[in-house]
């Protein structure tokens, strides 16, 4: 019985411990977690990813942008939400920023951060200048909005106007049956009559055209079909045909051309910042056709919802490095064969083997190679930035916010 009672007490000193290990670990020796909504160390901006000339207070002033501020603290302006410290709800709803905002960077840790002074800081020079004298007459003046993330004059056409029709998108859309006197086209100031429209439907509408098919330039797939917007039309009378008064015209209206509902003029709230996971496609187009891409010029993303970009993300354009044929003279990549734009990063080129210059002398450095007996694949280069605005399920539209060098159609996309 003894032995049993010595035996019983052993095994409870031997819980202690234990218990205390779970219960009553002192601080210090607890292992860190990071707390809930902050970013993980990894992701922290560090002193290295400031602007040599930070400063350590801004003002925002009227005709800020959020991609600008963030320039001003940061070399790579997508890790905004990184120096905030935002989670991923605060990226979606995040506090925005008004002109008279003061915006202060904290250096006094091994992260720095930012933060937030509503406007009304300053000196008492400059609250002197700020004083309105009231006198009894009658002021209209605008509610004060929040910055914009890029400018809204670049792309507000584009978050107003139909982009991208799916496919069979077209099949319940409202089109103009006939034109006041039987007129073969319409324009600004014409009646003219459409089918499919209803009471419950609003009086705005937005015409347009089905243009050319969009598709994949990696894959051939069919991403949609674009629309080339028309112009405005309002509704006089409701009824089968329904009465429209054609407000805008940019080309002429046919009979067939199609009716969406029109879009309110908004701008979309978001944080620019890095995608969460790879993703990696081609730029397939520019609006106006041209050469040579710069900055604040619109693009097209063989890429989209369904591929995890969101509105927001910013992507890293490379253009794609030339081959160096034996001769030795360097080939545009895209020179080599259509088939062969999007099929990898080296198309079907095969490698070259090295072979070494000379013997390394003894103590020396790395000494170079040199390629024989075929072609070489240069390395991609970076030339820009780009900023996603718009998203559909099978591809998006994205703003060119900063070039290095020319950006060109086929360049290649890819998280930064």
């Amino acid at each position: 019985m003894r032995k049993a009672i010595i035996s019983l007490v052993v095994a409870l000193a031997c819980l202690v411990p234990a218990a205390l290990l779970a219960n009553g670990m002192p601080p210090e020796a607890t292992k860190a977690t990071t707390p809930p909504g902050a970013a993980s160390e990894p992701a922290r901006v560090t002193q290295g990813d400031l602007q040599a000339d930070a400063p350590d207070q801004y003002t925002v002033v009227k005709g800020d942008t959020l991609w600008g501020i963030a320039g001003r603290f940061l070399k790579d302006p997508w890790k905004w939400p990184q120096i905030w410290q935002m989670n991923r709800e605060q990226i979606k709803n995040p506090h925005w920023i008004y002109p008279g905002d003061v915006i202060r960077l904290d250096r006094s840790s091994t992260y720095p951060q930012l933060s937030l002074e509503s406007g009304g800081g300053g000196t008492a020079g400059e609250a002197a200048g700020n004083v309105v004298r009231l006198e009894p007459r009658v002021r209209i003046e605008p509610l004060e909005t929040a910055i914009p993330t890029i400018p809204g004059s670049a792309i507000g056409p584009f978050l107003t106007q139909p982009l991208v029709i799916e496919e069979g998108g077209l099949d319940g859309a409202p089109s103009i049956l006939a034109t006041e006197e039987d007129h073969v086209v319409v324009a600004e100031g014409d009646t003219a009559y459409a089918d499919r429209i209803g009471s419950r439907d609003g009086i705005n509408w937005q015409v347009f055209r089905p243009g050319i098919a969009l598709r994949d330039p990696d894959s051939g797939e069919l991403l949609g079909y674009e629309a080339n917007y028309i112009g405005d039309a309002r509704v006089r009378r409701f009824g089968s045909p329904s009465t429209l008064y054609i407000v805008k015209a940019r080309q002429e209206i046919n009979r067939g051309d199609r009716l969406a509902p029109a879009r309110e003029t908004s701008f979309p709230s978001f944080v620019p910042r890095a995608p969460d996971k790879p993703i990696r496609g081609v730029i397939m187009s520019v609006l106006g056709g041209v050469a040579e891409l710069g900055q604040y010029q619109i693009i097209t993303i063989n890429r989209g919802s369904r591929d995890g970009l969101e509105v927001g993300h910013v992507l890293a354009s490379y253009r794609r490095g030339a081959i160096l044929g034996s001769s030795g003279r360097a080939r545009e990549y895209f020179s080599v064969s259509p088939s062969r734009w999007f099929s990898g990063w080296g198309g079907d080129v095969r490698p070259v083997p090295v072979v070494p210059d000379s013997p390394r002398p003894q103590g020396g450095g790395d000494e170079g190679a040199y390629y024989v007996g075929g072609p070489v694949r240069l390395p991609d280069e970076r030339n820009g930035l780009v900023m996603v605005f718009r998203v559909f399920e099978k591809m998006s539209y994205a703003m060119v916010m900063r070039s290095y060098r020319p950006i060109y159609v086929g360049d290649v996309l890819q998280t930064p």
